[in-house]
Formats: C-alpha cells, sequence, structure tokens
C-alpha cells in the first residue's frame, strides 16, 4: 500500500494585511424615516446606529471586495500573485455561479488562486478565517485573502419597522499567512438550524420568478428572539473561545464583535466581564449591520484610528442567519 507524502505547511498562521471599503453614499436615519414611522431618537436607542452606507451601481459586490483587497494586500506587504487562495463570505452576490471569488481574483491579478464563496452569513468572515488557517497550515497555499462583502440594501424591505434601519453595504478584507507562533485561536463554531426561521429570506428566488409574490425578496428577523439567543448563547460561545485560546478576559486588549446592534454588543461586554482596558469596536453607529464584512471592516478602523494597534489580541465573534456562529482569538496584524 503506498504511502500519501505528508503536508508540508507553516507550523501557525496569523492575519498579516486588513483593508475595508465603504461606499462613498452615507445615508442618515432621516432617509429612513421616510419609509417606516419611528424617530431618530428610537433607531439609535434600540439600535445605536446614526448613518450607514448603501453602494451605487457602479460599487457592486466585486468591485467593494477588489478596493479592500488591494488595500489588505499593501498593508501585508506582499503583492498579489502571492495570493493561493481567495474566500468570500456573502449573502449579497445574486449570480448563483460562478463565484464571485473568481471574479476578485482575476482582477487582483493572483497566479490562478483557488477561490470560492461560502455563506455563512455574519458568521462568514470566522467561517472564512478558519479555513484559510487550515489551508496555510495545510500547506495548500502560503497566502490567503478572506474577504467579507455584502449589499445588503438590496435585501432591505424600506418599509419593514423592524429591518429597515439596520443593514448598510462594504467590504472587509484580510490577508492570512504564514507564522512561527499560535497567531489564530481555535475556533468555536456551530450552527442551530431549529432557529432558522428567526432570521431569513422573506420568499424563495423561484416565488418572486414565477409570480407567486410581486415583492422582491429581503432580509427579515425576529428581532427580540435573536436577541436574547444573541446576548444569552453568544457570549458563551464567545467565553469559549478564551478559553479555548487559553486566555480570560484579562489578557484581552480588543474586542470586536459582529456589528449587529449596539445594545448586544453593550450586553455581551457585561456578561463577559470584559475589563475597562479592552477597547470595543461600535462600528455599528456609522457603518450599520453589514453582515459577513462588519468584523473586518471594524477592525480595519479600530487600526486605523489607533483604537487598537498591531500585535493586540482581540476577541472576534460573528453570529447570524441560519443560525450560525464563530468565535476567535487573534493577534492584530
Amino acid at each position: 500500500m503506498a504511502k500519501i507524502k505528508p503536508s508540508k505547511g507553516a507550523p501557525y498562521a496569523r492575519i498579516l494585511g486588513v483593508g475595508g471599503y465603504r461606499p462613498t453614499r452615507v445615508v442618515p436615519n432621516e432617509v429612513i424615516l421616510e419609509t417606516i414611522e419611528s424617530s431618530d431618537e428610537w433607531i439609535r436607542s434600540r439600535s445605536g446606529i446614526e448613518t450607514r452606507h448603501w453602494a451605487s451601481d457602479e460599487e457592486t459586490v466585486a468591485a467593494m471586495s477588489v478596493e479592500a483587497s488591494g488595500k489588505a494586500i499593501a498593508d501585508a506587504g506582499i503583492s498579489a500573485e502571492q495570493i493561493g487562495g481567495v474566500i468570500v463570505s456573502t449573502v449579497s452576490h445574486f449570480k448563483q455561479t460562478p463565484a464571485v471569488a473568481t471574479e476578485i481574483a482575476d482582477k487582483l491579478g493572483t497566479a490562478k488562486a483557488a477561490a470560492f464563496d461560502i455563506s455563512a452569513g455574519c458568521a462568514g468572515f470566522g467561517y472564512g478565517l478558519t479555513l484559510a488557517k487550515g489551508m496555510i497550515v495545510e500547506g495548500s497555499a502560503e497566502y490567503v485573502l478572506v474577504i467579507g462583502v455584502e449589499r445588503l440594501s438590496d435585501l432591505t424591505d424600506l418599509e419593514d419597522r423592524a429591518t429597515a434601519f439596520l443593514f448598510g453595504d462594504g467590504a472587509g478584507a484580510v490577508v492570512v499567512g504564514p507564522a512561527q507562533e499560535p497567531a489564530i485561536g481555535p475556533t468555536v463554531w456551530g450552527s442551530e438550524g431549529d432557529k432558522s426561521e428567526t432570521i431569513k429570506q422573506t420568499v424563495p428566488w423561484t416565488d418572486y420568478r414565477d409570480g407567486t409574490v410581486e415583492k422582491f425578496p429581503a432580509i427579515t428577523q425576529e428581532g427580540q428572539a435573536v436577541f436574547r439567543w444573541a446576548v444569552f448563547e453568544m457570549a458563551k460561545v464567545a467565553q469559549q473561545a478564551l478559553d479555548a485560546a487559553g486566555i480570560s478576559a484579562d489578557d484581552l486588549d480588543v474586542f470586536i464583535p459582529h456589528q449587529a446592534n449596539e445594545r448586544i454588543i453593550d450586553s455581551m461586554v457585561k456578561t463577559l466581564k470584559l475589563p475597562e482596558h479592552v477597547t470595543v469596536a461600535r462600528d455599528i453607529r456609522t457603518t450599520g449591520n453589514t453582515s459577513a464584512a462588519s468584523i473586518p471592516l471594524a477592525m480595519e478602523r479600530l487600526l486605523a484610528t489607533g483604537e487598537a494597534k498591531s500585535g493586540d489580541t482581540a476577541l472576534v465573534i460573528g453570529f447570524g442567519a441560519g443560525l450560525v456562529y464563530a468565535a476567535t482569538v487573534v493577534t492584530l496584524p
């Protein structure tokens, strides 16, 4: 019996660079109030959101991804030709095939990098990061680009009072590469499919195609159920990620949760008993909920503003439709 030659990858992996892209159009709450009966004070108190970005026709999923990825590649100090894998997490690329990752890989000038899309909602960045880490340690790529990108304005029902104010557009990207010491901890991830109805697309595309419904599909959610799940269950997952990495809340420098709702963020900070010295990402205020893009966009902003610095230890956690989740501890680039 022949023996398969063992893979020879790097001993560990780490995030080497990060980049983000936010569409040029900034949308204040006043615009949302044109189609729902609410108030700016109510939106801010319920979500923390003041503004969000909505993409133009030219700011496609691919175009935003290329912009964010170019920044991440430059930040990592490598060339696009060195990228061996491109992983894109999105739920708002409306072509079933081919994967938008292949278009992005080509436009960036990679040397025929492996490229594929994943659909894991707001946990998608964590899923992609875990896959990239595996590829590098296994040896199938030296550098992997992980992109979270959404045009959720295309899937927003502006007459739905529960969700019209939540969603924004944007792209965040990181380059993951080899490391000589641990810099991406074990991932705690999973799914709770019995709760899939709490965040979902209103109807299948086929219903719209066949004329069963006249309204274009949108994302809807059961707000209170999602809030309770995120606050109580995801705090447990976050703690498990800390435990898996062998650190405590006191060892953290930064907390970067999915930017779903500022009240959820505040509740998780309290439940985890994070010390005051821990910087907490609150990109939700001016970017809104960008699903798979929210964690890398928040990471990029913290580093750009100096609120976080290279080498800081950060806990990241994403959670959303599925319901799916992923949490890990990383060293910031």
